[in-house]
């Protein structure tokens, strides 16, 4: 039986639509549901052309017990999947699926992690801090923004002409490419 992998997302969904397709070639596991808090993101029409389920939910649907975990409890998911999403993961789903949500984030945690960086903001601080590389971090979701144990990291070095949008190109070559392959590793050994 194929396991079951269910990703939130907030916006164009292009981390998503890869995980999607990379699944799509394997019969190990499959992207059963995209859910968004944001009910015009393109990554529900993404995920529906891909004739992969997708739902939008209200903040009071993602809080309550009635809302998105009991859609979660319905589709049974082997792991859940955060691809840019951008609200804190509720305690209430975290404590159902216990190390089963997982994180992408576009730097190396620890650093540039915390509520507010997200996309374009960790990119601008990794410039302003003139490191000379940065990457993706791949972790456990708990009750606090990026602190969740980490999984996996990959790294990529930095010129010194880089641009904020030259790093966000190289962060989303990583994370197209080692973003699945961690879900499988993950899914395969648990």
């Amino acid at each position: 039986m194929k396991k079951r992998i269910v990703i939130f997302a907030s916006g164009s969904g292009t981390n998503t639509e890869n995980i999607i397709k990379y699944f799509q070639r394997t019969q190990f596991a499959e992207v059963v549901l995209v859910l968004s808090n944001k009910k015009d993101a393109k990554v529900l029409e993404r995920a529906e052309k891909l004739n992969v389920e997708a739902v939008s939910f209200t903040k009071d649907k993602f809080l309550s017990e009635e809302g998105v975990l009991k859609i979660l409890k319905s589709a049974q998911p082997d792991l859940i999947v955060l691809a840019g999403f951008l609200l804190k993961f509720p305690e209430i789903i975290i404590t159902e699926f216990p190390d089963k949500v997982i994180n992408i984030h576009p730097a190396l945690l620890p650093k540039y992690g915390g509520k507010g960086m997200y996309g374009s903001f960790v990119h601008d601080a990794v410039l302003n801090n003139k490191d000379v590389e940065t990457g993706i971090t791949i972790h456990y979701v708990n009750e606090n923004y990026d602190e969740g144990a980490i999984i996996s990291q990959k790294k990529v070095k930095l010129l010194k002409t880089e641009t904020s949008e030259t790093i966000a190109k190289k962060v989303h070559s990583l994370e197209y490419e080692w973003f699945p392959k961690v879900i499988e590793e993950i899914l395969q050994n648990g």
